[in-house]
């Protein structure tokens, strides 16, 4: 038999309480609860940016890889689609093979004599030294210039005859090399502009990493025996390596697609000498007014984008895994 309590004050309890539980609003619940709804309203203006201003011009340009996109097209509105049929003529041109060999030379030679250059020039600043911040920031100087204006600086300076780096070297016997006008020697004078150019850009990112790992670690270290190399391989360098990563592939994504140096230094010249998968693009799209071969040249060099990073950020995880 079931006891009814006959305290007024319990029973008033419980009455309050059943009616502020049947009273009190519930809260919405699943994906459209206000607090969704809110991190979707912060999330949509960025999401539409890089729809916009990233995603619309990657599938137009895709499109247009397959279509025959010519200055016709402007005043027509007439784009014929022809498939695969630009990129067959990418591939067979006498030029895409040796434009590919011409990218990969210069941007393996850029990255790694940006990176040694730049990982050099970060520790050797992470000591700070009198005059190290000046030093620092009269560094960066290469990095804000213009491409355009870099490069025409240094055509004067890698000029044959008046340009200054022949006449320091001719003070020691070397005779007038032709940087920019013989074909053995005008993608290494690129690639040493290039290099030029980046170095800025790994000592920043480098030296920040730098500066994050705890001088604990080296302290701990001194007392194992850990100095010198030892502390560089088994301290420095295994903190640093989420840094060299991003160091790495943004410096592949940006060297790879280097077209301002070139143009202003040799234009692709001499005799096709400093020929890349990028040049071939302005050209084929600027000059010769080819739209649809200059779209299929540009996601080819999308696609070795693509590939390399893939590829790097799984090798990088699975030794970081080991």
């Amino acid at each position: 038999m079931t006891s009814l309590s006959t305290d007024p004050a319990v029973a008033s309890s419980q009455r309050s309480g059943a009616t502020s539980e049947q009273g009190a609003p519930k809260r919405r619940q699943g994906f459209w609860a206000r607090e969704n709804i809110t991190k979707i309203l912060f999330v949509v203006p960025a999401g539409l940016y890089l729809v916009l201003f990233f995603g619309y011009p990657v599938v137009k340009n895709l499109i247009m890889s397959m279509q025959d996109y010519t200055t016709k097209t402007f005043f027509t509105g007439e784009a014929p689609w022809v498939g695969f049929q630009n990129y067959v003529t990418v591939v067979s041109s006498n030029l895409f093979w040796p434009a590919l060999l011409n990218t990969a030379l210069f941007t393996v030679a850029c990255i790694i004599g940006q990176f040694v250059i730049g990982l050099a020039l970060a520790s050797f600043f992470n000591r700070h030294f009198p005059l190290s911040r000046f030093l620092r920031a009269m560094l960066l100087l290469p990095w804000l210039l213009p491409l355009i204006v870099a490069s025409a600086t240094w055509r004067s300076i890698l000029d044959q005859d008046s340009g200054i780096l022949n006449q320091f070297l001719g003070t020691f016997g070397i005779p007038a090399i032709p940087w920019l006008t013989s074909p053995d020697v005008a993608l290494l004078a690129v690639i040493l502009v290039n290099i030029w150019v980046g170095i800025p850009f790994n000592v920043t990112l480098l030296y920040g990493g730098l500066q994050d790992i705890p001088e604990e670690l080296y302290e701990a270290g001194e007392l194992d025996g850990a100095t010198g190399w030892k502390a560089f391989r088994h301290i420095t360098w295994p903190n640093l390596r989420p840094v060299v990563s991003v160091v790495l592939i943004l410096g592949v994504v940006y060297t790879i697609k280097v077209l301002d140096i070139i143009l202003g230094l040799t234009n692709g010249g001499p005799a096709n000498a400093t020929q890349t998968i990028a040049v071939r693009s302005y050209q084929e799209s600027f000059v010769n007014f080819e739209f649809g071969v200059g779209a299929a040249f540009s996601n080819i060099l999308i696609l070795i984008s693509l590939v390399f990073a893939v590829i790097y950020l799984r090798a990088n995880r699975r030794a970081v895994d080991e």
